[in-house]
Order: C-alpha cells, then sequence, then structure tokens
C-alpha cells in the first residue's frame, strides 16, 4: 500500500474499475493522494504490478462485515447426548424419541448412551435391542454415524440427519 509498494513502474487503476495506464510509482501515489485515495497492489505478481485506487480503510471495513455476515450464518453442528437405561419406560422412551427427532431437525447429531448398573451388565443385549429399535424407529430422518459399541459400563450410538 502506497510507499511500500518496492515495483519501480505500476499499471494503476481508478476506483471505477478504469485503467489510467502505466506510470511511476511516484506519480500514482501523487495522483491517489490528490483524490483522496490509497494506492494498493492487488496483483503483484504481474509485469508491471497492478495497483488501484481505493481507500483502503472502507475495503477493510467492508470485509469484516462480509466475515461477520458469513460466520452468523453458518451452522455449528453440535452432539447432542440422550442417556437411558436398559430398562426404559414406555413412555420415557417416547419422549426420548421426540427430543432426538427436534435435534435432527436442528441439523445436530444426536449420541445415545445407554448406562447399564450392577446386573444389567450380564444383560446386554437388552441394551443392543434399545438401541436397534432406536435406529429402526429414526431410519426415515437419521443414518448411523457410529453404531452401536460397548466401553465399560455405557454403550454408546451416534445418529447423525439425513
Amino acid at each position: 500500500m502506497n510507499h511500500e509498494i518496492t515495483a519501480f513502474e505500476v499499471l494503476v487503476i481508478d476506483d471505477d474499475g478504469e485503467k489510467r495506464g502505466i506510470m511511476k510509482k511516484i506519480e500514482a501515489i501523487r495522483l491517489a493522494e490528490e483524490e483522496g485515495f490509497d494506492l494498493v497492489e492487488v496483483a503483484p505478481q504481474s509485469r508491471p504490478p497492478v495497483c488501484r485506487l481505493m481507500d483502503f480503510g472502507k475495503f477493510k471495513y467492508e470485509q469484516q462485515k462480509k466475515a461477520a455476515e458469513a460466520r452468523k450464518k453458518q451452522k455449528v453442528i453440535e452432539i447432542k447426548e440422550l442417556k437411558m437405561r436398559p430398562a426404559i419406560d414406555d413412555h420415557d422412551y417416547e419422549v426420548k424419541l421426540k427430543a432426538a427427532k427436534r435435534f435432527f431437525e436442528e441439523g445436530d447429531k444426536v449420541k445415545f448412551t445407554l448406562r447399564f448398573r450392577g446386573r444389567e451388565m450380564q444383560h446386554q443385549y437388552l441394551g443392543m435391542e434399545l438401541l436397534d429399535r432406536i435406529k429402526k424407529e429414526l431410519d426415515p430422518i437419521a443414518k448411523v454415524e457410529q453404531d452401536a459399541k460397548l466401553e465399560g459400563r455405557q454403550m454408546m450410538m451416534v445418529l447423525a440427519p439425513k
């Protein structure tokens, strides 16, 4: 920008996008100052380098606004966790399933965690049956991202929205 440009001659483009021609760097800087702009190098690799007359502060401000707008629009996918027990009651199961459906509509992933306590460890097949039932009921709106696996006293499965 301005005096930091190293080239001796530059191709100048004005703020409307029209070519002003090749001129010496000092002349180009003087022209920019007369019109109230900065001389900004936009293509340093070309011969001669291309410089543009622009209000650099305004340009940086607009870039920040665009970046902030892009960040605002992007959706961060979260993993929601639903904890259950293998001997879950029907109504409680339906409430958990309803919550999972709501999470999928919001675009989030859901991690189902089954915790086994005491003698429930001998009946791990009940946990597998429960997770298979969940998988079948949510099949139209969700896909399995991580299949059911046992880690210590917990069995986990991760589903993602389709």
